[in-house]
């Protein structure tokens, strides 16, 4: 029998730890990581991987697969990023607990902040749970290419105590608030992960609604807290994830200690610059280590481009939204609406209308859409399109150079390759019109690298790519500023993503350690260009991207993907709860 199921030969191996990369092999056996450097022995399988990277696999754990999960084994499009675990659950919205009458109500709630298809979860969740324990059941079922973790969300938790009572501004008896801790309690002891909220008025259900959560108070969250930090002095692991608008005075980050310091959790929340949020970006990160510094545990996530929307004719918004010519065929099947736009007379008509905001929905990309007029910072999604586009790239540099005005020629430019063109608006971290303002947070203790909404925005984004955007940009190609190592690249999407979730049996290439693990030819890793699918289900749309470059992805030591294909292979499950590695304590 040989001695080893796989042995990765001769690669330049990053071992997630930050330490220096070198070359050597990976032994792999019974899912583990067997052996690391100059490996003698056979394997049933062995891959050269000379001259490519070998690194970890991806920890992701600000994604929102929370339907998906349970329908779908290959977990696009994150997985074919080479993440090999995600943590889902984020921002308070979920589908457990859930009393059979509030079922519509938890889609809705996660159409409206995801923007995720109801009628594509509708048809996908088959709902064979009640509890959040028995939702964690019901995950298990089904093995998949990546291993799944998951958050107790806030929403879910107050639809199922309060009932009808859940309203926006609704305020809960003491009897609520302990009837919540203790689900919240239940689902930590059963596995979760943590609790996710969200305090952003951006976040809304699909019926305008503000989320629960947005309005509650620091005695209900910190009742919380204090019930998660029961659950992990029993054994479990307990994050307490938020979104917020962080305004000054809600005093967000004094709650957000005392919670951390009385429960002994760690708490973290996205970090962005966004016009929704009072606090500019710095202000947020020292007021974050003013209360660590007073002994709490607060992790800011950050992303690590500017997040927006793609916009095209097809799917998605566009910049002539709220024409009136526009309006007429917004319904119409592609086939037609593609006649209509690839018309001259329609373009002519379409160019000569004023913009009608009255119907401008009063959310984030109507906001932007009436303040900036979009020209001067929407930029031209070309096949090599840089993400940290510069002042010429954007439509109204182009359309001046052109000859023509900066509404022409984003028309003509969505009509390209038969009507498929993209438009890229970045609406949050992207101020000042580059991300220098992210380098120094890349090498910060109390940072991790996040926010890729894996899952979720289907009609606007494709962030999921962040791991491969990651390193094709922010360690190889960037041209405006300073670059980051490789090193230190993947033990941010690695160890340090895992570390934060207790998930200390992976993100790090050693004996005992998961066999979770990337082959990848750096020189040739290019992030594809986005496209429209149809294939959720109820023909649900999403947008999708791929990448070139990734040899193989590997999940518990077995081959998950393969120069970008799926292989069929579904070697991930459940997380429940923290998880130690079995050889670490040798290792270490």
């Amino acid at each position: 029998m040989p001695a080893f199921d796989l042995i990765i030969r001769g690669g330049t191996i990053v071992d997630g730890t930050g330490a220096e990369r070198f070359t050597g092999d990976v032994a792999i056996k019974d899912g583990l990581i067997a052996a690391v450097g100059a490996v003698s022995g056979d394997a049933t399988r062995e891959i050269d991987a000379a001259g490519k990277i070998v690194a970890p696999g991806f920890v992701d754990i600000h994604t929102h697969y929370d339907g998906q999960a349970t329908w779908d084994q290959e977990m696009a499009p994150s997985s074919w990023h080479g993440v090999t675990t995600v943590v889902m659950g984020n921002c308070g919205v979920g589908f457990a607990p859930a009393k059979p009458d509030r079922h519509e109500w938890l889609i809705s709630l996660m159409e409206g902040v995801e923007d995720i298809p109801g009628t594509a979860l509708s048809e996908g969740i088959t709902w064979d749970w009640e509890t959040f324990p028995e939702y964690l059941d019901a995950l298990e079922k089904l093995p998949r290419t990546v291993d799944i973790g998951t958050h107790v969300p806030h929403g879910a938790v107050r639809a199922y105590v309060l009932g009808e009572r859940e309203q926006p501004g609704a305020v809960p008896t003491a009897e609520d608030i302990a009837e919540m801790s203790r689900i919240v309690e239940e689902g930590v002891r059963a596995g979760a992960l943590g609790f996710s909220t969200s305090r952003t008025v951006l976040h809304k259900s699909v019926d305008g609604e503000l989320v629960p959560g947005t309005t509650a108070t620091p005695e209900e969250l910190v009742a919380i807290g204090k019930a998660m930090g029961r659950a992990k002095d029993a054994g479990g692991h307990a994050v307490f994830e938020m979104a917020s608008d962080l305004q000054r005075d809600w005093n967000e980050f004094e709650w957000m200690g005392r919670l951390s310091r009385e429960a002994g959790i760690p708490v973290t929340f996205a970090a962005l610059e966004s016009i929704a949020k009072e606090m500019p970006l710095k202000e947020q990160i020292a007021t974050m280590r003013a209360e660590n510094d007073n002994g709490a545990n607060i992790v800011a996530q950050i992303a690590l481009r500017g997040n927006g929307i793609i916009m095209a004719w097809q799917g998605t918004v566009n910049p002539f939204a709220f024409r009136p010519s526009w309006q007429a065929i917004k319904d119409l099947p592609w086939a037609e609406q593609k006649a209509k736009l690839l018309d001259p007379a329609f373009k002519a008509q379409l160019l000569s209308e004023a913009n009608d905001y009255s119907e401008a929905p009063k959310d984030i990309i109507g906001v932007v859409m009436v303040i900036t007029q979009g020209w001067a910072l929407q930029y031209e999604m070309d096949p090599d399109f840089d993400y940290e586009p510069d002042a010429s790239a954007s439509v109204n540099a182009r359309a001046q150079a052109a000859g023509i005005s900066p509404q022409e020629y984003a028309y003509d430019m969505l009509c390209r390759d038969d009507g498929t063109g993209f438009i890229y608006l970045p609406i949050l971290n992207y101020a000042d019109g580059n991300l220098d303002f992210l380098h120094p947070l890349q090498h910060a203790d109390d940072t991790v690298n996040s926010l890729s909404d894996g899952g979720a925005h289907c009609g606007t984004i494709c962030d999921a790519a962040s791991p491969t955007f990651m390193l094709e940009h922010w360690v190889r190609d960037r041209k405006r500023g300073d670059r980051i190592t490789l090193e230190n690249a993947i033990k941010r999407q690695c160890r340090d993503t895992a570390v934060l979730y207790g998930l200390e049996d992976r993100g790090v290439i050693a004996p005992g350690f998961l066999a979770d693990i990337n082959v990848i030819d750096m020189d040739r890793l290019k992030l594809g260009r986005p496209w429209l699918a149809f294939d959720l289900p109820a023909g649900g749309k999403r947008l999708l991207q791929k990448a070139d470059g990734y040899v193989c992805t590997i999940k518990s030591g077995v081959v998950t993907f393969e120069k970008g294909n799926w292989t069929g292979e579904t070697p991930g499950g459940l997380i429940r709860g923290p998880q130690r590695a079995e050889l670490a304590e040798a290792a270490e």
